[in-house]
């Protein structure tokens, strides 16, 4: 596999057809042929109205999940980061991702930057229907937004952040997604700056309070070691809030990545970026024994995504299919051959 995906802008959000416009014109149609069923199927038409023109997008999606996010068979499942695809919100991620060979996608909500919030397309219902349709018609699921901003911005000192992601936390319910990303990064490094953590505990509770009244979980990737951020979680003290655990942090603190799985325990991890810093693929990673890794999930009776974030290789970061296509094969042959 050669190609090289360079992610260059693109229009293909334009070329797709606009369900709620294609809805009303099959609606229309029905009408015009004629009145005669009228009295027979006056309910079944009432709840299609009130089903299809007055509720808002989200109250639609919550209603009937699309079949993008339908679960597949396998215990564990295989995604890969839109951003790092170098197709940040773009239709062309779920193509691609199908020539990875993986069985999801994980969108980002946009770059932040002194914006009042995300560059987010995601805010237009048409667009996202576009998004659910593009996963469905290759057979991929949305495993998981991200706000991968936060790996830059300060989660617990930027103003507006909680609005902010109670906006994402709609759009997940519009969009039938359970899971949500968000790093404290660099400018929320509780090992570094543990004065931030106070302000931390106080809008993730709030943002998971709501997150939770909505039936979506809001990942948090933290700098500490697993009982540090058992005590975080503890003290958050929201369903709606759980560790989305990133293997590279132990592998680079020189923790052993299975004893902090143990330590975290399975009802506190909602998924795993499954994937070290760049240099070399997983399968070329001294640091890394995914065998080991998945024992460890085993006797734990984690279930879930393991989305693919980094290990590029150093001579070719930039070739796309080349590297999360190797990374994909290994994690396939390590996770979804001989299943139990």
């Amino acid at each position: 596999m050669n190609d090289k995906v360079t992610g260059q802008p693109g229009n293909d959000l334009h070329h797709e057809k606009n369900p709620e416009r294609n809805f009303d014109k099959e609606e229309a149609g029905h009408k015009a042929g004629g009145r005669r069923h009228f009295l027979a199927t006056a309910a079944v038409a009432a709840v299609g109205i009130i089903t299809a023109r007055t509720l808002r997008a989200s109250e639609r999606f919550a209603y009937h999940q699309h079949p993008s996010n339908r679960t597949p068979e396998h215990r564990y499942l295989i995604g890969v980061c839109d951003w790092m695809m170098l197709k940040r919100q773009k239709l062309g991620a779920f193509p691609l991702a199908k020539a990875i060979g993986v069985n999801g996608v994980e969108v980002d909500m946009g770059g932040l930057g002194n914006r009042k919030t995300f560059d987010d397309k995601l805010v237009d219902p048409a667009v996202r229907q576009a998004f659910l349709d593009k996963a469905a018609s290759v057979n991929l699921q949305i495993c998981s937004v991200a706000m991968s901003a936060f790996y830059a911005q300060s989660f617990s000192e930027r103003d507006g952040v909680v609005e902010m992601v109670k906006g994402s936390v709609d759009i997940m319910k519009a969009m039938g997604v359970k899971v949500a990303f968000l790093p404290l990064g660099i400018r929320d490094d509780l090992v570094k700056y543990p004065e931030k953590r106070p302000a931390v505990i106080r809008r993730l509770k709030t943002v998971g309070a709501y997150a939770a009244t909505t039936g979506v979980v809001i990942g948090i990737e933290t700098s500490l070691d697993a009982a540090g951020e058992v005590k975080l979680l503890e003290e958050i003290a929201s369903p709606g809030v759980q560790s989305y655990f990133n293997i590279e942090n132990p592998l680079q603190a020189g923790r052993d990545l299975s004893e902090e799985l143990k330590i975290l325990g399975r009802q506190r991890i909602c998924q795993i970026h499954c994937t070290d810093k760049d240099g070399v693929w997983l399968q070329n990673d001294p640091l890394v024994n995914m065998k080991k890794m998945k024992k460890a999930l085993d006797d734990m009776g984690w279930k879930g995504w393991l989305v693919m974030e980094r290990s590029r290789d150093a001579k070719d970061p930039r070739n796309v299919k080349w590297n999360y296509g190797a990374n994909a094969a290994y994690l396939k042959k390590i996770f979804q051959s001989n299943e139990a």
